[in-house]
């Protein structure tokens, strides 16, 4: 599979939706900002590592991918709610990777910030193509009929 860049699906976001997104990214940041004075910078760090806008974009591609099949004149519930749990799928594999992320920074950090950033980013990367290799790999195919 290639991946790519679309610059036709940002024709596809109405202006609303970029709102959404915002709104929900901004909230959840608050969110975490409330626990951390709370509750200690610590746990506000775990909060602010929310997927922030992951709840506003699995609706949206699932309302895009929906409305494309309408407008072939299909049913396109089915296609929407597989576009969306393929989204959460990815942003399960890449909180995985942003794990081991924290978990490397955290133990290198007292060496060297810049070379932690990097062994950082490393771990994340390993981890995260790794996560999705296997994903892909050993992953179960329903055997249930397409409805």
């Amino acid at each position: 599979m290639l991946v790519k860049l679309s610059p036709s699906a940002l024709k596809q976001t109405r202006w609303y939706e970029y709102g959404v997104r915002f709104m929900l990214g901004g909230l959840a940041t608050v969110f975490a900002g409330l626990m951390g004075s709370r509750l200690g910078v610590s746990i506000g760090g775990l909060f602010l590592a929310l997927p922030a806008i992951f709840c506003a974009s699995a609706t949206l591609i699932e309302s895009h991918e929906r409305r494309r099949k309408e407008k072939a004149g299909l049913s396109g519930t089915r296609r929407g709610q597989e576009a969306a749990a393929l989204d959460a799928a990815g942003a399960a594999l890449g909180s995985v990777g942003l794990a081991a992320f924290a978990a490397v920074f955290y133990v290198t950090v007292r060496t060297s910030i810049g070379g932690a950033f990097i062994a950082a980013i490393a771990a994340w990367t390993i981890v995260s193509v790794a996560a999705w290799w296997l994903r892909r790999k050993f992953r179960i195919v329903s055997r249930h009929p397409r409805r």
